[in-house]
């Protein structure tokens, strides 16, 4: 694996600089690391992986095995470990520091988690988390299931349970609906930090602030989801936990039943309704014509129509600008065209 990625490397320039790193086992500095693709993350990771597996075993006293990946997220990869003399099944986590509120956040992750699995929700216990000047990670449970890759009317009755357990357990100061509507009303300056976002957020909101550069088609649908927010005043509490991701490949499933919610280290608090929106999302197609119109009315009924309109054209800017931060344009038509589609939807309710 090791000798393919540098082939790989040197049709790019890079290989060199890679063999230097690996020869004298140093750590490639922050700069060439932003330079690099995902191939060459990856590859990043391998020189983090062994300073990890020590801090690991200094925060839990065990050992650690590596025994594969498993199906992760796009920025993380997720990996299957053994820990302790008995190797007992786990799941790390493991990214690349990048700004310096991340371990603020792994922690208060690791508070959310040990919060809301107090109260029944089903997301796997967080066994130690730790980090360095170069990276943050997280140790969990694994859990013997599947992702929800096809959804159905139970899997979807069994999630809109697990988010009701979400309402009026807001526990850390991490405010996704006050960033929703700055994102999707643009009322804070996008050069500077608002108070209550963190770093990666305001990034975020710069990256969407370049959308209607793209093309005509994705300028039009920004404008449009924006149009419909003018005049929306912030929102004036956040009682209830939120995921803030919380799509089907987050949804672990076995034997028909929802056995876990994970990637949970973005979770906040604000409304529940932010991930209704999200599910929602996931729905667009005439099998869930009916349990769309009952996620409108829920959604409505918790927020109002002007708040579900700042949460659906979040929904709307988020998901146009990861297809264009990573390169994925032929995925944009069918976004915008389901954009389109929510929008009209939601302007039937008013």
């Amino acid at each position: 694996m090791l000798s393919q990625l540098l082939s790989w490397l040197a049709a790019s320039g890079r290989e060199y600089n890679l063999r230097r790193y690996i020869a004298f086992e140093q750590l490639p500095s922050q700069s060439f690391c932003k330079s690099m693709g995902r191939i060459e993350r990856l590859l990043m990771r391998h020189f983090l992986i062994e300073d990890v597996l020590a801090d690991i075993k200094s925060v839990t006293g065990q050992d650690v095995e590596l025994i594969g990946p498993l199906v992760g997220g796009f920025n993380s990869g997720a990996i299957h470990v053994g820990l302790g003399p008995d190797a007992r099944d786990a799941v790390l986590k493991v990214e690349q520091r990048t700004t310096v509120d991340q371990p603020a956040g792994v922690l208060r992750a690791s508070r959310i988690v040990h919060h809301m699995r107090e109260m029944g929700y089903p997301t796997p216990a967080w066994l130690g988390v730790g980090f360095s000047e170069d990276y943050v990670w997280h140790l969990t449970e694994f859990v013997d299931a599947a992702p929800a890759l096809v959804l159905n009317d139970d899997l979807i009755e069994q999630l809109l349970r697990i988010i009701e357990l979400q309402s009026c357990n807001g526990s850390e100061n991490y405010d996704h609906w006050r960033y929703s509507w700055n994102l999707a009303t643009e009322a804070h300056p996008i050069s500077r930090l608002d108070l209550s976002e963190t770093a990666e957020q305001c990034e975020l909101r710069k990256s969407v602030a370049t959308l209607p550069r793209h093309s005509t088609a994705v300028a039009a649908l920004v404008a449009r989801v924006r149009s419909m927010c003018t005049g929306t005043t912030p929102p004036q509490c956040a009682p209830d936990m939120v995921h803030a991701d919380l799509n089907p490949s987050n949804v672990l499933v076995k034997d028909g039943s929802v056995v876990a919610v994970v990637d949970i280290a973005n979770a906040g608090r604000g409304t529940r309704a932010t991930d209704l929106v999200t599910l929602q999302w996931h729905l667009f197609d005439h099998r869930f014509d009916i349990k769309r119109q009952q996620l409108w009315v829920r959604v409505l009924d918790i927020v109002g129509w002007q708040q579900t309109a700042v949460l659906l054209a979040t929904q709307i800017l988020l998901q146009i600008e990861w297809r264009v931060r990573t390169g994925r344009d032929a995925m944009l038509p069918a976004v915008l065209e389901r954009g389109h589609r929510a929008v009209d939807e939601l302007y039937d309710f008013r």
